[in-house]
């Protein structure tokens, strides 16, 4: 067969012209990258051989061989693992086929030099193989894989392309050889190489030889780091096993490692990253937990161990309890997965407590990293609901900080019987709500929810410590019988009009607007607006409405019409109560300014005008000739 060249996806070549400006100062990780791989593919062909033992056939001890050529600088690393033919080349060397891809090499050329900046985001992303053309004019992988007869020779500088031709390799697996550039002659050095694989691989679960003329030096312990004990293990080592794990850059924010034994034995080995994964929100993600049974790789597909409300978490468990021929077919019903799912739904929730508890600055980083994504929980997990809830932070109008449920209620007011809510689109657009302005006058603390999920889980949840969730944009505002500061209720009543009046304006409001609302009524919660839209009790949060409405979830009937509040103590309420009063509630003049009103409370919830030509007419006319 010819040689056949491809171009990379337009993604790819942009991230790797990233890559090696972004990482000059840590090139040596692309080691690291590059034996994480070879051992992954050692683990799946093991796996594999469980069903199929042919492919093993000849050769069933796994190892990592790296090898130095320092008159040619190439640094070759070599496995026996599962070996890939020609479309997996190019589905895994020529594209990167992630939603949201080309939105994050756009914002790595943006950031430019900034390298702290683009080192974090890279870490999010995780570039694994690509990371080789930090240090290389030209990249070959040679492969052949397990139960095939026909090998593969992948080559590229790293510039735009990539070819593939047929080759020739003994045996099963994967080399791959890294030319290296003239001033990165360092990593053909034998004793650079050794700390590398000492520093950053040592807990490889698979041996790693380094070939020196006839003779082949272990490198690393090469037993899983899992099952060591904690006392024996650095955090240093805890951190690179993170990497290997994640193919992440940071750090771990916390490390949860315990075992289990009883009537069910395991053990897990878990992390939580310091900063938030790119594909956190990708609804094709996969969970990045990896199921091992007696030290085995079964899956790293976790959703049967791991709910998707903790999809954050990087690690592994290893069961000495389940069966090494599990399949995917019983994995997801077989009920010790299923003790085993309870558990560490446990252990990760205790965790979390705990420092939640310890350390409030600590915690408010995994909050703004992961809190959107824990609440879905909520909404999920019914029988978790009670440990996730005393987790939760949120924004409110006490400050810029975040509070808890627990400390919410500490601090309601006397006569205050709710916990009350406002949802939004961002914190910025929700703050200027008008329906706040009369929980701000009192000093009502408003939870400010700004995550799509916060539609779902709160009418689910319904109430905290026998404490109900209230929108204050739905059903009445019940300020009425909760005290100020002063420990007395406010005179709600001060400087507005006549309440006979308001109920005249109101009945003449109705004639005007019809059906356009559900009713019309005076506000308890405006006291600078003069106009506000709230959902009646029982009906869709206007929020909520809003969003199945756009992803065209809205059943028919189900979309509600709004009340309208009127604040009778706003100039231009009194104004046009007044303006009733002395017309013998008569509404002719009424009609422009009522559906003015009507389209403004509407723009202050976001939503279009439908007849924005009649609005910018009426708004003209009324600024011209003013009432009557």
């Amino acid at each position: 067969m010819s040689k056949e060249t491809y171009s990379f996806e337009t993604e790819v070549g942009k991230l790797l012209d990233i890559v090696a400006r972004s990482l000059y100062s840590h090139k040596e990780i692309f080691l690291r990258e590059l034996i994480s791989n070879a051992s992954d593919a050692c683990d799946r062909l093991r796996y594999a051989a469980l069903t199929t033992p042919d492919l093993i056939e000849g050769g069933g001890e796994f190892k990592i061989l790296l090898e130095a050529d320092t008159e040619k600088r190439i640094l070759s690393i070599a496995d026996n693992g599962i070996g890939m033919n020609k479309d997996d080349l190019t589905e895994t060397l020529g594209t990167i086929a992630r939603s949201g891809t080309q939105a994050f090499v756009d914002q790595l050329a943006q950031d430019g030099s900034d390298e702290e900046k683009n080192l974090a985001m890279i870490g999010q992303f995780g570039v694994g193989f690509y990371s080789a053309f930090m240090v290389a004019d030209k990249v070959e992988v040679l492969t052949r894989k397990a139960g095939d007869e026909k090998a593969w020779l992948w080559s590229s500088d790293g510039k735009g392309e990539y070819t593939i031709e047929e080759s020739e390799r003994g045996e099963r697996g994967t080399t791959v050889k890294v030319f290296l550039r003239e001033d990165e002659k360092e990593f053909i050095e034998s004793e650079r190489v050794r700390h590398i694989v000492k520093a950053h691989s040592d807990h490889i679960g698979i041996p790693i030889y380094l070939a020196e003329g006839d003779k082949e030096e272990k490198l690393n312990t090469a037993s899983a780091l899992w099952t060591r004990s904690k006392s024996e293990i650095k955090d240093e080592q805890y951190t690179e096993f993170y990497h290997h794990v994640s193919h992440n850059f940071d750090d771990p924010w916390l490390t949860i490692h315990n075992q289990v034994e009883g009537v069910l034995s395991y053990t897990n080995l878990l992390f939580i990253p310091s900063s938030r994964p790119f594909d956190l929100f990708n609804p094709e993600r996969k969970l990045h937990v990896k199921l091992y049974v007696k030290r085995v790789f079964i899956t790293d597909d976790s959703e049967g161990i791991i709910p998707g409300y903790l999809r954050f978490l990087r690690g592994v468990v290893d069961s000495e309890d389940l069966s090494l021929n599990i399949s995917r077919e019983t994995f997801q019903h077989d009920p010790k997965i299923t003790k085993i799912r309870s558990g560490l739904i446990k252990r990760v929730l205790g965790e979390l407590k705990k420092k939640a508890d310890k350390s409030a600055d600590e915690y408010k980083t995994f909050w703004e990293n992961f809190g959107a994504v824990l609440k879905e929980g909520l909404y999920e997990d019914a029988a978790n609901r009670d440990a996730i809830l005393p987790l939760c932070r949120f924004h409110s109008t006490r400050g810029e900080g975040l509070v808890s449920l627990d400390e919410y209620i500490a601090a309601m007011k006397e006569g205050q019987e709710a916990i009350y809510t406002i949802s939004g689109e961002n914190l910025e657009s929700i703050r200027q709500s008008p329906q706040l302005e009369g929980f701000k006058a009192k000093g009502i603390e408003v939870l400010l929810l700004d995550d799509s999920v916060d539609d779902f889980w709160v009418p689910s949840v319904g109430q905290y410590q026998e404490k109900p969730f209230k929108s204050v944009t739905q059903g009445g505002a019940d300020l009425a019988n909760i005290k100020d500061a002063e420990g007395k209720p406010k005179d709600d009543k001060k400087d507005q009009a006549d309440d006979a009046d308001v109920d005249a304006l109101i009945a003449a409001l109705k004639v005007a607007l019809g059906d356009k609302v559900k009713d019309i009524r005076s506000s308890q919660r405006l006291t600078e607006s003069a106009v506000c839209l709230v959902a009646d009790e029982g009906d869709l949060d206007i929020r909520l409405e809003k969003m199945l409405r756009q992803h065209n979830q809205l059943q028919e009937g189900m979309a509600s019409k709004r009340i309208l509040e009127i604040n009778p103590a706003h100039p231009t309420i009194t104004r046009m109560a007044a303006f009733v009063k002395e017309n013998s509630g008569a509404v002719d003049g009424l009609n422009e300014a009522a559906l003015l009103l009507f389209d403004q409370a509407r723009l202050l919830e976001g939503e279009t005008i439908d007849d924005t030509a009649a609005f910018a007419r009426r708004l003209s006319r009324v600024i011209e000739k003013g009432l009557g």
